[in-house]
């Protein structure tokens, strides 16, 4: 139903900060990543009813709506982050030998 509005929030905020990010973090990576998500999420509840295109848009309650933010929404962008960050620390790694010791400090 309404899953889609924790990737699409995540999703505005990297796509505007992108610029304060070194490039070594490919944002680019997640912001497709998490648009892309958005979009098939946007396709799927249009096709399934759960979207309709006047007032109030989403054909569920707020009660519901609140709950598949936390249960769906949540776990799905945090877990389309993590695949990101893996794909970043391997990118790292493999493009030179002290990849780990740049991302390190980096964090701290």
């Amino acid at each position: 139903m309404a899953c889609l509005l924790v990737p699409a929030a995540t999703t505005i905020v990297t796509t505007t900060l992108r610029q304060k990010f070194p490039a070594e973090l490919r944002l680019d990576w997640l912001n497709i990543m998490l648009w892309g998500g958005v979009v098939m999420l946007i396709v799927d509840h249009v096709l399934s009813g759960e979207i309709i295109f006047m007032p109030p848009f989403f054909t569920a309650g707020i009660d519901k709506i609140s709950a598949e933010l936390l249960t769906v929404g949540l776990p799905m962008t945090l877990a389309t982050v993590f695949v990101w960050a893996v794909m970043v620390l391997f990118s790292i790694k493999f493009k030179n030998k002290n990849g780990w010791v740049k991302l390190l400090k980096f964090v701290k």
